[in-house]
């Protein structure tokens, strides 16, 4: 964050009658000084000012160690008669619009963490029904020869309907019209099925959009988009 600090005037004083500790013979001038802090963010006024003696004839500051108590006395009483900072804290108007973005972004997370769910579609609260005798699917199959490897295997696409449910194990009769690669659901057949059933299978996933099958042998994997109405 870009921070800049400046040393403002605010008055000078002729040190008149005191002595100067360094060139007895030069006059000395007090100046009373405010520093000021601004960032892209805020500005503020050190709300205590404070004096600085330099030799008139030289130019030159006189270090507070050389000061005689004379000096500090003098120093002490314009630095109380300095006027007071116009305020010692502001927000510039950057600062004000991260404000309100800060206000904004948090105000978000408390209304995102209590408002309601949107409510379920009508295809999502289908598909997290557990799946139930004359239920009707659509998705693909995948038939392996070897476990985890899809060589030489047989996928195929098209509906499917739970013939039979024991306990955990399910069994899906196919359509008799597979296609070999994914069509709309809309172009298969969703009303005849085979009479025999694909090897028996087990739920392992379940959510709004999607259903997975597996078997114990890990040979037959059915996937699930879609349900029929």
């Amino acid at each position: 964050m870009f921070l800049r600090i400046t040393k403002m005037e605010l008055a000078a004083h002729a040190a008149e009658g005191l002595r100067n500790p360094k060139n007895p013979n030069n006059p000395m001038v007090l100046g009373i000084y405010r520093n000021e802090m601004r960032t892209i963010i805020y500005t503020v006024n050190v709300k205590k000012a404070a004096g600085e003696f330099w030799d008139d004839v030289e130019g030159k500051k006189i270090s507070r160690r050389h000061w005689t108590p004379e000096m500090k006395a003098f120093e002490k009483q314009k630095v109380e008669e300095a006027p007071k900072p116009p305020f010692t804290f502001k927000m510039t108007f950057v600062g004000w619009l991260f404000v309100l973005f800060v206000i904004g972004f948090f105000g978000y997370l408390v209304y995102d963490s209590v408002k309601p769910p949107l409510p379920k579609s009508e295809k999502t609260v289908a598909m997290e029904q557990a799946p139930a005798v004359g239920d009707i699917y659509f998705g693909h199959y995948e038939l392996r020869k070897e476990k985890n490897s899809v060589l030489g295997g047989e996928i195929r696409f098209g509906w499917f309907k739970i013939a039979k449910v024991e306990g955990d194990v399910y069994h899906l009769s196919k359509s008799t019209e597979m296609n070999n690669t994914h069509k709309p659901k809309e172009q298969l057949n969703s009303t005849n099925f085979e009479t025999e059933s694909l090897p028996t299978v087990k739920l392992k996933e379940q959510t709004g959009y999607n259903i997975r099958f597996k078997s114990e042998d890990g040979l037959t994997e059915i996937y699930i988009t879609d349900k029929k109405k």
